[in-house]
């Protein structure tokens, strides 16, 4: 059986964070699907730095859907765009409640989840721009953060998004899958999984 995932999109995303998260997931051999919440409910769309992007569908086409995982990017534009969605906030809360995965990097943590209280127990990290938001005794300043209780990935930005996708392989599908996906990437060639 694959892993069903959903990658969230919006104009002003970070695109590095969006489409690492997508394709090491895609490596890993999970069904990625990529959901537009633009309010405008466009598929394509500018991205943090420029970059053109194209999501499969619209987020209201996929929100009752059952997914393993749902991973949020980061940018500001792009974050406070899922932050003024009744539908991805609904979707968010919805998956936090039947116990799956979520994942979220940069601004996404602090502008999303903190903002709406979706997670009040959880320790997580974000953007060091954003530390603040997250009330101190939850704070953690690490690159990625796992809060295995709650079932939430934070990490802080586009410098550790392979290491944020390579948490949510080792979360849905353990450590010795996801060194199979790093090694013919050539990538993180001293880190030790046991590390995580």
């Amino acid at each position: 059986m694959t892993h069903k995932i959903l990658v969230c999109i919006a104009p002003g995303t970070e695109e590095m964070e969006a489409i690492t998260a997508i394709d090491i997931l895609v490596r890993a051999g999970y069904e990625v699907i990529t959901a537009s919440v633009a309010s405008d409910g466009a598929l394509t769309m500018k991205a943090s730095r420029g970059v053109i992007l194209t999501a499969d569908k619209k987020l209201v086409d996929v929100a009752d859907d059952e997914f393993d995982c749902i991973v949020l990017p980061g940018g500001l534009e792009g974050s406070e765009c899922f932050r003024d969605s009744p539908l991805l906030v609904e979707t968010v809360k919805q998956q936090k409640y039947d116990g799956k995965l979520v994942a979220a990097i940069c601004a996404a943590p602090a502008l999303v989840l903190q903002h709406h209280n979706i997670y009040p127990e959880a320790i997580m990290t974000c953007h060091p721009a954003f530390m603040e938001n997250i009330p101190e005794e939850k704070r953690r300043v690490k690159r990625v953060v796992t809060d295995v209780l709650n079932n939430l990935i934070t990490s802080q930005g586009p410098g550790s998004a392979l290491e944020f996708a390579m948490e949510i392989v080792i979360q849905l599908s353990g450590k010795e899958k996801a060194a199979k996906v790093a090694a013919p990437m050539v990538v993180l060639p001293n880190l030790h999984y046991d590390d995580y």
